[in-house]
């Protein structure tokens, strides 16, 4: 090979921008299985006492798309959340530890159902648990 294509090759290597490690975004189905796990979770939330009450007259579509962003975004996918933060989000709503985790329970059977790998879950959840600190009641 010739130098002039070998330096064009490693200019474009170097212009190409890095990519975080996605192997964990892949675990989950990409946004295909993001999609269905936020789907069943919801079938469940809209379902469970302890949740539904803080959906009545919510844009449930809306969230489950912005719900797919942020989990891929925490998962190293290739998405952008476009959402609000999660402190403006969740305010004056009265969001409690025990409707939080409940929530947390019916996204961890979500995941069970769509085949996530306990590690898996184990990492998002990791990374979801200090949000709790923006969506809970203040009051």
């Amino acid at each position: 090979m010739k130098i002039h294509h070998v330096a064009l090759i490693l200019l474009a290597l170097a212009c190409t921008p890095a990519r975080a490690d996605d192997a964990l975004y892949r675990q989950f189905g990409e946004t295909q299985g993001l999609t269905r796990i936020v789907d069943d979770m919801y079938d469940t939330v809209l379902a469970d006492p302890r949740t539904a009450p803080y959906f009545d007259n919510a844009p449930v579509r809306r969230i489950k798309q912005k719900l797919v962003e942020q989990f891929c975004v925490l998962l190293d996918g290739p998405c952008v959340y476009t959402g609000r933060p999660m402190r403006r989000t969740h305010e004056g709503q009265n969001i409690d530890r025990a409707a939080f985790n409940a929530l947390v329970e019916d996204l961890q059977a979500a995941m069970d159902k769509n085949g996530v790998p306990f590690h898996a879950q184990n990492k998002l959840l990791a990374r979801l648990a200090p949000m709790y600190r923006d969506v809970q009641d203040r009051e």
